[in-house]
């Protein structure tokens, strides 16, 4: 084959559009490629509890938790302090994201679903799967906010409570 005929041949319409499927194709392999040789991306989850008691620490200095519900699908965790503070840890990407909850306001049980609404728009919505856990979790999280030593009266005329 000339130099001739292969010029003419690459000037077809369906051969130059081969071709460039065909250099797409090896491109996109190739990125492929090195996104796996780089270890970017994958599907992050937390590993044991002894994971989210680092993730926890690495957020909030100190932080020593001393109670931790995974989520089944291990993307997200609730972790109480001797304080009664709760971190919500929760896959980001490929990296995880960490707030207090201080208020149950944003807090909903659904069965042995605990979805959990901090407010911040950039952490979003999260829903963990905590099985039998979840309730015991939901009861303590609607504690939060409240000082057991202020304010017993009861609303509306009712009768107070010691």
């Amino acid at each position: 084959m000339t130099k001739v005929d292969l010029l003419a041949l690459l000037a077809r319409p369906e051969v130059a559009l081969a071709l460039r499927a065909l250099v797409s194709l090896v491109s996109i392999l190739g990125l492929y490629g090195l996104a796996r040789a780089l270890k970017l991306g994958g599907d992050v989850r937390l590993r044991d509890e002894a994971h989210a008691r680092a993730l926890a620490d690495a957020a909030i200095c100190g932080f020593e938790p001393v109670d931790v519900a995974l989520d089944r699908a291990r993307i997200g965790a609730l972790l109480r302090d001797a304080d009664g503070r709760v971190l919500l840890i929760r896959r980001h990407g490929s990296h995880f994201a960490a707030r207090l909850i201080d208020d149950h306001e944003g807090v909903r049980l659904d069965r042995q679903f605990l979805t959990l609404s901090t407010g911040d728009r950039h952490f979003g919505t999260v829903t963990l799967e905590l099985g039998p856990e979840a309730q015991a979790w939901a009861a303590s999280l609607r504690r939060l906010g409240q000082n057991p030593t202020v304010d017993t009266a009861a609303p509306f005329g009712g009768e107070a409570v010691a």
